[in-house]
């Protein structure tokens, strides 16, 4: 199945995730299957939960197609549930990122260029891993959706007061998307954008 991606002025992208249990269920399955395929369908390499409606601990990333160009990420395909960055590190690094529940903005964004994280994959199995590089650098902003941030957040003040037009745009449905998508209820909206600015 292939779920609408939910668009900024939607209150789940900015509610902190729930934990899920830490056991394996038909439903689980389904749920990470189905958002590999609502990924891949919208051109993602990465996607979490709330960003279909869902407010959980959990995402996807899938680097394999990259891995023409870059043979390190052929097998990165990756499930993270309840995650839980221990430790960012290394150099700063900027770079320009986009997302799909902002369609078709792109800003650049500094992030760490090594994180310690510590997760269960979808056979509910315990890992405890340092990931650098790009794996670490969309595994950052996959995390930051399951904890009601998106990446324009991080962008310096006076950047988001110039962005704010545009997220307005957006959050009332003026973008253009390959991927179906969900808009958010009309009085949340400026509530919720105006928490972009103000940070």
């Amino acid at each position: 199945m292939v779920y609408p991606i939910y668009v900024i002025g939607t209150d789940v992208l900015r509610e902190e995730g729930k934990d899920l249990p830490i056991e394996k269920t038909p439903e689980l399955e389904k749920l990470i299957a189905d958002m590999f395929e609502t990924m891949n369908t919208s051109e993602g390499v990465g996607l979490a939960a709330p960003q279909i409606g869902k407010s959980l601990k959990l995402f996807v990333i899938d680097l394999s197609p990259l891995g023409e160009d870059e043979p390190s990420l052929i097998d990165f395909k990756k499930v993270f549930i309840n995650a839980k960055i221990v430790e960012y590190s290394g150099e700063v690094i900027s770079m320009n990122e986009g997302c799909l529940s902002l369609p078709g903005l792109r800003e650049e964004i500094l992030r760490h260029d090594t994180v310690h994280i510590q997760y269960y994959d979808e056979n509910m199995e315990y890992h405890d891993e340092v990931l650098t590089g790009y794996p670490a650098r969309v595994l950052q902003h996959e995390y930051d959706h399951t904890y009601g941030t998106v990446f324009t957040d991080r962008v310096p003040k006076v950047k988001k007061v110039l962005l704010r037009n545009k997220l307005k745009a957006m959050a009332n449905g003026r973008y253009s998307a390959d991927y179906r998508t969900v808009i958010g209820d009309k009085k949340r909206r400026e509530q919720l954008l105006q928490r972009n600015v103000n940070e």
